[in-house]
């Protein structure tokens, strides 16, 4: 009701029916946005496409600036482009070998690439530096490459997720899908039961930022 007289209302202002329902749908974008979060933002890709293109021009004046270079590799990953994130990061290993981050982004980018093995060694390298790096992702990661083709060792993978992340619904909506990829039902839908059952014990501060994690998993009902 409350759509309809904000319809009525940009009308009588605009004087034109399809600028008014153009606005309503811009207006309620932004709320989504701004409160739930499940729609795609419109402008990070303009957003990483600008910080690429700034990392690049920061390589150019600093060949050997391998913070950039590590940014920049971030960003590819991020629009997944694996391939050239993986040949960034193979520039730099000699001087990131110590580096969980830098491990860690090089397996998302050999997995992104099919290349389950590499993926896996310099995955577990990444862990073994720092067992809790980005949060415990590359044990998710991991469980979601060996879902189909070695189930047993995906379940180890996502126990170990599983006891990082004790209180995120974010990890438990992404779990239930990698239960789902291995046909089990039960346990994703279980995963999904728990993501809900964490949102609701959360403060008020921290609802916002799980939010659309439980929309998805009442969806997913």
């Amino acid at each position: 009701m409350k759509l309809f007289f904000l319809f009525g209302l940009l009308w009588w202002l605009l004087g034109n029916p399809f600028l008014a329902f153009l606005v309503l749908v811009i207006i309620l974008y932004f709320l989504e946005r701004r409160f739930i979060g499940l729609t795609p933002s419109l402008f990070r890709p303009f957003k990483r496409r600008s910080s690429i293109n700034k990392q690049r021009r920061q390589i150019q004046l600093n060949p050997h600036d391998v913070s950039a270079k590590s940014e920049l590799a971030r960003l590819y990953l991020e629009g997944r482009k694996y391939k050239e994130a993986r040949e960034v990061l193979t520039g730099i290993e000699s001087r990131m070998e110590h580096s969980a981050e830098y491990w860690s982004d090089l397996g998302l980018s050999e997995l992104g690439l099919g290349r389950l093995p590499e993926g896996e060694r310099a995955l577990k390298r990444a862990l073994e530096i720092s067992p809790r790096v980005k949060y415990g992702i590359p044990y998710l990661r991991l469980g979601e490459a060996f879902a189909q083709s070695e189930p047993q060792k995906a379940l180890e993978y996502l126990e170990e997720f599983k006891s990082i992340h004790s209180s995120s619904c974010e990890a438990y909506y992404r779990l239930g899908l990698v239960y789902e990829k291995m046909d089990r039902k039960e346990e994703a839908k279980s995963a999904y039961g728990e993501c809900r059952t964490i949102y609701r014990s959360l403060p008020k501060y921290m609802k916002r930022k799980e939010r659309k994690w439980m929309l998805k998993s009442l969806l997913k009902r």
